[in-house]
């Protein structure tokens, strides 16, 4: 999925503007138990209500892709035999309508172990979309369509103290709009199946949100979907950098480091002005070439891709904002951190002198300590 297809999913959650004509789900309690199953008509709901609904589904489509929301695959096996994909696709194909597919689903939910709270609310909504066609300035055409795109929206939203907002009322079963008690918080993860590529079903794919990309929660994952859980961005960064350290060794300098750092800055920086809606990905070979540019010895090029392939699977395509801080470059020596814009990184020099090694930047007019305006003498009166 790209971000024009994301977004264009997520403005048909809100009222009037979508086929949804239930809101089910469960309340979860502490003792991981049901307390109560929600099956409520968006009809009989206030508009208040109604919009609170909508607002926790429309929420597990947000965050960035790649990072909060990352594509699932499924193998041609798993279409076709899967246990796990049935089942989606037989809710899906119910338009939730029948319990006895609801229920083993909250069950396979409730057994997937931590999703970030003792009580939780899990909502799901079925939606049919009439994909208009796109003119070539796509504008979308409202009446002419010749897809039809079914689909759910999951979302698992902790219940806590906090903010008006949506609460679930056990006496009466029904979700209801709150002041105080326990309320529904942004979901902590969802999704939706399946996803939404040319803007049309790829049952090949479901788009998975996290709301930490810190947490995968990967017993979720592999409950709800059948696949390995993948790798969260901090793990990619992590990935990532260990194979460039233990590839280059001692040719890992700081003016190398500064180098790739640029050039992915600049990729990113390239594709915000372009406006593409696809996601930026860099691979290993990419990033292999990036390299070569800086002079690195193809032995060490080819021992970084092959690092890659093991710690992050062979050909993976990685979203530069996982890799690196576009916003500033970090220096850390001991307990001493420097932290400048990523434009100014090439005025942070390392030297030796007299044997020992340091950092040096320039210091011209206008240098100031804890906002005090100084003075550096050539010859410090005072060594600290």
């Amino acid at each position: 999925m790209n971000t024009k297809e994301l977004g264009e999913l997520r403005r048909r959650l809100r009222p009037n503007k979508n086929a949804i004509s239930h809101v089910y789900g469960c309340y979860v309690g502490a003792a991981k138990e049901i307390i109560g199953e929600v099956d409520q008509s968006l009809a009989l709901l206030s508009e208040d209500d109604a919009e609170g609904c909508l607002s926790l589904l429309k929420k597990a489509l947000s965050g960035g892709l790649g990072r909060n929301l990352i594509n699932v695959g499924f193998t041609t096996q798993q279409v076709a035999e899967g246990e796990e994909h049935k089942a989606l696709r037989d809710l899906r194909d119910s338009k939730l309508k029948d319990r006895d597919l609801r229920r083993p689903f909250y069950e396979r939910v409730m057994q997937s172990g931590d999703v970030g709270d003792d009580r939780y609310l899990l909502l799901l909504a079925h939606d049919t979309y009439d994909v208009p066609f796109k003119s070539k300035n796509d504008e979308l055409l409202d009446d002419s369509s010749d897809t039809v795109f079914s689909y759910i929206v999951c979302a698992v939203c902790p219940m806590r103290e906090g903010k008006p907002g949506l609460g679930y009322l056990p006496a009466d079963n029904v979700l209801h709009m709150k002041t105080a008690g326990q309320l529904a918080a942004p979901p902590e993860l969802g999704f939706l199946f399946p996803a939404f590529d040319g803007r049309a079903a790829n049952l090949y794919s479901a788009l998975y949100y996290i709301h930490r990309p810190e947490f995968v929660h990967g017993e979720f994952v592999e409950s709800i979907f059948g696949v390995q859980a993948p790798m969260s961005a901090p793990e990619q960064k992590e990935a990532f950098e260990s194979a460039l350290s233990d590839a280059l060794g001692v040719e890992c300098s700081m003016e190398l480091v500064q180098a790739v750092h640029e050039q992915m800055r600049e990729r990113m920086e390239l594709h915000k002005e372009s406006q593409t809606a696809e996601p930026l990905t860099v691979t290993a070979k990419d990033v292999g070439g990036m390299l070569r540019e800086c002079g690195v010895e193809e032995e060490r090029v080819a021992a970084f891709q092959d690092y890659c392939g093991q710690r992050l699977g062979e050909g993976a395509a990685m979203d530069p904002a996982n890799l690196i801080d576009s916003k500033r470059f970090q220096i850390k020596a001991g307990e001493i951190t420097i932290t400048v814009k990523p434009e100014l990184s090439g005025q942070v020099e390392a030297r030796v002198l007299e044997g020992r090694k340091y950092l040096l930047i320039p210091a011209g007019e206008g240098v100031e300590v804890n906002g005090l305006a100084v003075e550096l003498e050539a010859e410090p009166a005072v060594k600290i």
